[in-house]
C-alpha cells in the first residue's frame, strides 16, 4: 500500500523534530510543533484522531528501522517523551563513488520541491520559541538551496499523464533553440544531471534531452492518455549510450583547508601541503557538474584555476547567497568577490 505524500510529510518531519532534541519531548510537545498534527487538545474527537494518527506513525518509524525511545526528561514528568537514539540512527563512513554522491546531491535537490523544507524549518523554529534546545548539526540539512531544473515538474507530470510535450532545445553547437514535441516515458538523472527520455514525434525515433538545455517552458499538446510508454526500455540504459564515457580531460587547481574535504583528497591526482592549506590538482568533464560539487564544501575549498571552474563557483555561491538574504555571513567565504 502507498503512503501519501501528506504522510510522508508528517514522518519526514517528526523525524526530525526528534532528531533535532536531545531531550524527551511529549506527544503534547509533538502536536505543537510538528506539521499535520494540529488539533484542538480540548476537543475529545480531535484529540483522539490525533492520538490515534500518531500511535500510527510511531509503528512505522520502528517499522523502518528508525529506533525510536521512550522515557522521562526528569524524574518529575509523569508523561512519557520519545526521541531518537542518535547513536544507533547515524550512519557509519561512507565513502560513495562520483556517480553515487552525485544521486545524493539530486535527492537533496529535490528535498525543496517535494515542500518538504519549509514546514521542517517552521517545525524547528517552534521547537526554539517553546524553550527547547535544538542542535542544528543533526537535523538533516533541512533547508538545501540548490533547486531542480524548471522543467522537472512539467515532464514528471506528463508522463504521468501520458501526454506529448512540446519545448525549445538548446545544444551547445547550435546558436538557436529549435522545437521539440515529445512524448516522455520518464525523467532520470544520469551523473548528476536530469534528462527526459521519449518518443520524438518529429524523428519518430527514442531520443533523450538534458532538462539543463531546454529553454522556456514545457508545453502540454494532445490529449491525456494518447500512449502508453513502453515497459520494456531502460531509460538509464538509454542516456547512458548517449552520453558516452566521462572522460576527464581537464584539470583544475584547488586549494583546501588542512584535514578537510576528504571526498576531494580521495580524487586528486596530486597533494602539495603548503602553509596556506592543501594544493590539489583534480581531473574534470563538465564545468556545471564540478563546481557543483565543489560548491558542496563551502568555504573548505577555493578554486584556483581554470577561470571557466572559479566563475563558475563563484556564480553558484553568488545564487545561494541571494536566496539566502537575511542570513548572510558577516565574513565573505575566501575567495568569493563582493
Amino acid at each position: 500500500m502507498g503512503v501519501s505524500r501528506s504522510r510522508t510529510e508528517r514522518l519526514v518531519n517528526l523525524v526530525i523534530c526528534l532528531l533535532a532534541t536531545r531531550r524527551f519531548l511529549t506527544a503534547a510537545q509533538i502536536a505543537l510543533t510538528v506539521p499535520g498534527y494540529e488539533h484542538d487538545p480540548e476537543d475529545p474527537r480531535e484529540h483522539d484522531a490525533f492520538q490515534r494518527k500518531f500511535e500510527r506513525d510511531k509503528a512505522e518509524l520502528r517499522d523502518l528501522g528508525v529506533p525510536l525511545e521512550t522515557g522521562t526528561a526528569s524524574v518529575f514528568d509523569t508523561e512519557p517523551g520519545y526521541r531518537i537514539a542518535r547513536r544507533e540512527y547515524a550512519l557509519p563512513d561512507i565513502h560513495l563513488e562520483p556517480e553515487e554522491a552525485a544521486a545524493i546531491g539530486i535527492a537533496a535537490r529535490l528535498w525543496r520541491n517535494a515542500g518538504l523544507a519549509a514546514a521542517a524549518s517552521s517545525g524547528l523554529t517552534k521547537l526554539r520559541a517553546a524553550g527547547v534546545e535544538v542542535d542544528p548539526t543533526t537535523t538533516l540539512g533541512v533547508e538545501p538551496v540548490v533547486t531542480v531544473d524548471p522543467a522537472f515538474e512539467p515532464l514528471t507530470s506528463a508522463v504521468r499523464a501520458g501526454q506529448a510535450v512540446t519545448f525549445g532545445y538548446r545544444t551547445p553547437e547550435a546558436d538557436a533553440a529549435a522545437t521539440r514535441k515529445l512524448q516522455p516515458w520518464g525523467v532520470v538523472c544520469w551523473r548528476g544531471r536530469w534528462y527526459v527520455v521519449g518518443h520524438d514525434l518529429d524523428r519518430g525515433a527514442t531520443r533523450c534531452f538534458r532538462l539543463s538545455r531546454i529553454v522556456g517552458g514545457v508545453r502540454r499538446i494532445g490529449r491525456p492518455g494518447a500512449y502508453e510508454p513502453p515497459r520494456d526500455v531502460d531509460l538509464i540504459d538509454h542516456v547512458a549510450r548517449w552520453s558516452g564515457p566521462v572522460e576527464r580531460t581537464k584539470q583544475a587547481s584547488v586549494l583546501v583547508r588542512p584535514g578537510r574535504a576528504d571526498g576531494i583528497r580521495r580524487w586528486a591526482q596530486e597533494i602539495v601541503a603548503g602553509p596556506d592549506g592543501d594544493r590539489m590538482v583534480l581531473g574534470y568533464a563538465d564545468v556545471d557538474q564540478f563546481a557543483a560539487w565543489l560548491v558542496g564544501y563551502g568555504a573548505d575549498v577555493v578554486v584556483l584555476d581554470p577561470p571557466e571552474v572559479r566563475e563558475c563557483v563563484i556564480g553558484r555561491l553568488r545564487e545561494i547567497a541571494a536566496q539566502h538574504p537575511a542570513t548572510e555571513p558577516a565574513v565573505r567565504p575566501e575567495g568569493v568577490p563582493a
